[in-house]
């Protein structure tokens, strides 16, 4: 195994680490328990990584971060387009939990 299979390796599993959030949150519909800066922070790191990795000209750090751009936008996005719905769920807890301290 030379070292671009390595690369290759390892940038498809830190890739497809965020999968799992994004599908989560996109069945939820909901992104309330995620911060918005982690995705945000991850993001502008990956994109000076893949101009790093298009200057050398290596295919693994420009697929993997390529993917990973995609994956973290997709989840900025659901963050920001499901605020609204977080916030009525949020009020609607904290309601439902008024109304059940009160009749106790």
């Amino acid at each position: 195994m030379n070292a671009t299979h390595i690369g290759l390796v390892a940038g498809a599993l830190t890739s497809v680490a965020v999968i799992p959030q994004v599908v989560r949150t996109y069945r939820t519909r909901h992104a309330r328990d995620i911060s918005i800066w982690q995705p945000v922070l991850l993001d502008v790191g990956m994109v000076l990584w893949l101009i790093y990795g298009i200057m050398l000209k290596d295919l693994p750090l420009i697929l993997a971060n390529a993917f990973s751009i995609f994956c973290n936008t997709l989840l900025i996005g659901m963050k920001i387009y499901f605020k609204e719905d977080d916030k009525q769920r949020r009020r609607d807890y904290i309601d439902a939990n008024r109304s059940h301290k009160e009749e106790t």
